[in-house]
């Protein structure tokens, strides 16, 4: 039976296709952090905590420094270097993801652009960043954090894992040519 060969633009409209899907991941983390940050700020007052469950709380609080609050007492010098280090992320990322890549390593990009960029528009527009998610137990507390936190992270997980997995299949290929075999 002779095999059917696509198009050649059916590939590239694919792959098109698929960055429009990623970019849209982006926009979705944009605008889930957005309304959340919105809703936390028109309906809490600075520092209030109101618990959901025994370990869990919303709370408002803003962040003028990066993770764990580092450098939040440097004087505001870091605003503007925090600005440029996330627009220097997001354009790096995201010519890495119009390069294309493997469905984790795209999806971890894609919303650690989204979540760095939901947390851009908190720096440019208030100067700090506005966390609300709070776990705690007993005298014990995470920091506080938001949407944009939450798939920087995902998405930091999601490129770690898909390293870790093409590493994998790099190794096992390179036992396949040396002629050695695993399952031995």
């Amino acid at each position: 039976m002779h095999e059917k060969k696509a198009a050649p633009w059916a590939k590239a409209a694919h792959y098109e296709w698929c960055k429009a899907w990623w970019l849209l991941a982006s926009v979705l983390v944009i605008v889930s952090d957005r309304l959340t940050k919105l809703w936390v700020y028109e309906t809490f007052y600075s520092g209030e905590v109101r618990p959901v469950t025994s370990f869990f709380s919303l709370i408002l609080t803003f962040n003028t420094g990066a993770a764990f609050s580092f450098l939040a007492g440097a004087g505001g010098w870091q605003r503007p270097f925090f600005i440029v280090i996330s627009v220097v992320a997001c354009l790096a990322f995201l010519w890495l993801l119009l390069r294309g890549g493997s469905r984790w390593f795209s999806l971890g990009l894609a919303l650690i652009i989204g979540g760095a960029l939901g947390n851009l528009w908190d720096r440019i527009a208030l100067g700090r960043v506005i966390d609300f998610l709070l776990f705690h137990y007993q005298h014990w507390s995470y920091p506080a954090f938001n949407i944009a936190d939450s798939a920087i992270v995902v998405g930091a997980f999601l490129l770690v894992a898909d390293s870790l997995r093409q590493r994998k299949h790099a190794v096992y290929e390179d036992d396949e040519r040396d002629g050695r075999n695993r399952s031995a």
